[in-house]
């Protein structure tokens, strides 16, 4: 048996922070991954650029059952220290809109500093290592395939089930479980939506189509692109407002935020006073997608109708519905497409001071498995090093 200091699960963004701030205190320092390779999240997000974090991350774009938890973390360890070592490291990067990072060149930059890193604070790095049993005696005691590792401190970073074509598992549920911990239910976030077969059939044939939207659920908007796909709605607002969705709950878009309220009312009245004898479809494309405003006009409007002949109530239900089209999902897209993990490990169980279990001395839980999840645009990613650097202070 290899006995250390701290160990590890999970070579990921959180554990591989973690492990680098541990290292640094002169702990002994080993960390299992359970891939073949580590980071293997950082090296595909931002198709290959890394979008590594957002200068705005704070506590308000984050879910979780406890909504400040997160707020201690997050001001210990901010987007600013992170990219003094990705500055210090020589990585150039650039801003995006809404305040998201990306690498210039490749997400391998970024790999390859935490493992610069992890190498100078003599962090070890295990892969390939199927974790079979955790106990706990006096020391915490962790057996794989290959061999077993005992540390005065476990540290979970395992992450969540999105992606599983990279190894994801629910090992940090289960640890959870193991210590009496509570578990916020898991479910795949930052997917897109699958509609019910009414719409599916509806609006199938608009694959591919994209528009500026804003996209609601609940009490939280989100502006952005939207984007049409055989089976549903996707694109940057629809995944964003997947965090907040339930099953059942309904999802509202408005397709055309340029023209608020009156606005569009009054444009297309302007229009029809000028006698035009263009369809309703005809005019919307020229403000929407043509196939998206053939699509909603044949469900919600007299499609042959010259827009001289419909009457001030037709022209107002039409953009009512353009501006609050609603629909209630079948379900998100699942796992396989998820960017991230919702739910987890109860921060009620965590001090959000040091991220560790209340009631099990010596045991961590930082990064996705735990009940805190960001919004897309890098806020996980800083999540993951902010919660990581914390565990890493006292592990």
């Amino acid at each position: 048996m290899q006995t250390c200091d701290v160990v590890i699960l999970g070579a990921g963004a959180a554990g591989m922070l973690c492990g680098m701030e541990a290292g640094r205190r002169g702990r002994r320092v080993v960390i299992l991954e359970r891939g073949p390779k580590v980071g293997q999240k950082i090296l595909i997000s931002g198709g290959g650029r890394c979008n590594f974090t957002n200068v705005g991350a704070g506590p308000a774009q984050f879910v979780s059952e406890n909504p400040q938890f997160c707020t201690s973390a997050l001001a210990r360890f901010t987007p600013e220290d992170f990219l003094r070592m990705v500055e210090a490291h020589q990585i150039p990067y650039h801003e995006k809109t809404l305040g998201q990072l990306f690498c210039d060149r490749s997400a391998q930059e970024i790999v390859a500093m935490l493992l610069q890193e992890c190498r100078a604070a003599q962090v070890e790095i295990v892969l390939n290592s199927q974790v079979q049993v955790v106990e706990r005696g006096p020391r915490f005691a962790v057996r794989t395939g290959d061999g077993e590792y005992a540390g005065d401190s476990l540290v979970v970073a395992t992450g969540g089930l999105s992606i599983p074509k990279l190894g994801a598992s629910d090992l940090g549920y289960r640890i959870a479980r193991q210590f009496g911990l509570a578990v916020v239910e898991p479910a795949p976030a930052l997917d897109g939506f699958v509609f019910q077969e009414e719409d599916q059939r509806a609006f199938g044939g608009l694959a591919g189509v994209s528009l500026d939207a804003i996209v609601t659920c609940g009490s939280t908007a989100f502006r952005e692109n939207v984007l049409w796909t055989h089976t549903g709605l996707s694109g940057p607002a629809a995944l964003q407002a997947s965090l907040y969705w339930r099953p059942g709950h309904p999802v509202q878009v408005d397709c055309l935020p340029e023209l608020p309220g009156q606005t569009l009312v009054q444009w297309l009245t302007d229009q029809r006073a000028s006698g035009s004898r263009a369809l309703l479809k005809t005019a919307l494309s020229q403000r929407l997608p043509k196939s998206f405003c053939e699509a909603f006009c044949q469900l919600y409007s007299p499609t042959e109708t010259p827009l001289v002949r419909l009457s001030n109530a037709q022209l107002t239900a039409v953009c009512d519905r353009l501006h609050a089209w609603t629909f209630v999902p079948e379900r998100t897209v699942g796992y396989g497409r998820a960017e991230v993990t919702r739910g987890g490990v109860s921060t009620e169980e965590l001090s959000s001071k040091t991220m560790e279990a209340r009631r099990v001395p010596g045991l961590y839980f930082i990064g996705e498995v735990v009940d805190v999840t960001g919004w897309l645009g890098g806020y996980n990613f800083q999540w993951a090093w902010a919660s990581g650097w914390v565990a890493g202070q006292y592990a």
